[in-house]
């Protein structure tokens, strides 16, 4: 149960409904499955709802980036959430990236992934990036950054900072407001909380 009561949809005016309306159908389509606590976390910005539409629009501008391999992406966003052990995230990311095709040995093994042979070096990379920028304060040591620009472009950088930027910031709201999981991954593998090290 979260520390305060989101907006519901009945509460909420006209534009509140739309936005739960639409994110439902997303992450529907996303995750393949649609649990009862979908929109927890966009009962909280309900409260703003200009706040709440600036956010919907940031995430479908997201939504729409397609330089970096979408399996990278799922797998970053994955690590990131971990990172910040938020259960919701955790959650909605490992069902996201299962529905993508990721499979249920990589969801296991991610707490190891630098010793893993079930990962890529190039997805490793991906994942300590992610590392990296979730520490506090981000540190992302130089020779990762090199790493990346032997393997992605400027822009393809760009978009995984930010994939990765915007999945930390969930984690953080919602761990803040004790958002726990939705339910998108029951009875199936999901990812668990990083270790100190990642």
């Amino acid at each position: 149960m979260a520390r305060i009561p989101g907006i519901s949809a009945s509460q909420g005016g006209l534009r509140v409904r739309l936005a739960y309306f639409f994110t439902e159908r997303v992450l529907a389509r996303l995750a393949g499955r649609q649990p009862a606590g979908a929109v927890t976390a966009l009962g909280m910005y309900a409260y703003f709802p200009g706040l709440l539409s600036a956010y919907g629009r940031l995430e479908q501008a997201t939504d729409k980036l397609s330089l970096v391999d979408k399996d990278l992406r799922y797998l970053a966003e994955l690590k990131a959430a971990t990172m910040t052990a938020c259960e919701y995230c955790m959650d909605l990311g490992s069902q996201i990236a299962r529905h993508a095709g990721l499979t249920d040995e990589k969801l296991l093994e991610m707490p190891n992934f630098r010793t893993s042979n079930a990962f890529s070096e190039k997805e490793k990379l991906v994942m300590e990036y992610a590392v990296g920028m979730c520490r506090t304060p981000a540190t992302v040591p130089d020779d990762v950054f090199a790493a990346l620009r032997s393997h992605f472009t400027d822009a393809q950088i760009v978009e995984l900072t930010h994939v990765i930027a915007l999945e930390n910031m969930r984690g953080r709201f919602n761990r803040a407001l004790d958002i726990g999981s939705a339910g998108y991954s029951e009875g199936m593998v999901c990812v668990v909380p990083a270790g100190e090290n990642g």
